[in-house]
């Protein structure tokens, strides 16, 4: 079933994944967020994240129970009338977040609460894999999967105007992206939030999602936050950087830190 899946997917992950991934790059990344950390507080937080990590890829496997009955017995939500909030109002909102535990259920969550939704993704490296996760994501996740970029970014505005709100991740680097303030360090971030916020005024939304006991979830809805039409791409584009700072100490071991956010 899904726990034993889970748990058998996170011990794998713990054994494979140092393989694969750069070990000096994930230390690296885990000094930047936590300077005071020591050695046997990385290698804890390292083997949690490739637990975490193992765990998710295992979990593709009942995206569809977890979606439909397991939902209310795996998935907390708080601040459900945020969501109910923007629903009545009918004004799209961006949704940010990072890749926290299992980040594929927050944006199935936002679409099974009823809220018109679009999704950016970077698609991944293997062809192959890459057709997979959209056939997922499209059935189970988002049926508006936006592949990032240009043309994406035209369909976002399109969806937009819709009435579709529009979910990203904003922790992964990004060549077209603006330098911004990232633990102290400057890393290149999406601007995309920035964009949407400067051209039509929506509200952003931080999303949150951790994972307790196994296979049990809380995803966390934030209070939508105003800009003032005066503000800066990069100011916003700054206070988002410090939210997510703020998310991912809260569990860094629940982040994916090998990713080379600061090349």
């Amino acid at each position: 079933g899904l726990n034993n899946s889970s748990y058998l997917g996170g011990k794998l992950f713990q054994f494979i994944g140092p393989l694969f991934r750069s070990k000096k790059i994930i230390q690296t990344n885990i000094k930047k967020a936590l300077p005071n950390i020591d050695e046997v507080q990385i290698k804890n937080i390292t083997n949690k994240m490739w637990d975490n990590y193992g765990r998710i890829f295992a979990e593709y496997i009942f995206i569809k129970k977890l979606r439909n009955e397991y939902f209310s017995s795996h998935i907390t939500i708080k601040g459900q009338e945020i969501l109910k909030n923007i629903k009545k109002k009918n004004k799209p909102v961006i949704f940010i977040s990072g890749h926290f535990s299992n980040f594929e259920l927050m944006a199935m969550t936002i679409e099974k609460l009823g809220l018109k939704l679009s999704a950016i993704y970077r698609p991944l490296n293997n062809k192959f894999l890459n057709v997979l996760m959209e056939k997922i994501r499209t059935k189970h996740i988002c049926k508006f999967q936006i592949k990032k970029g240009v043309s994406g970014l035209r369909k976002i505005i399109k969806l937009n105007k819709d009435g579709f709100s529009t979910a990203l991740m904003i922790d992964q680097r990004v060549t077209e992206g603006i330098k911004s303030k990232f633990f102290n360090q400057y890393a290149f971030t999406t601007t995309i939030p920035a964009q949407l916020v400067k051209k039509y005024g929506y509200d952003v939304v931080p999303v949150f999602i951790e994972r307790f006991e196994g296979t049990k979830f809380k995803i966390t809805f934030y209070d939508p936050i105003k800009f003032t039409k005066d503000t800066s791409e990069k100011d916003i584009t700054q206070k988002l950087n410090s939210i997510l700072e703020k998310m991912i100490l809260t569990k860094p071991e629940q982040w994916i830190w090998s990713h080379n956010r600061w090349k």
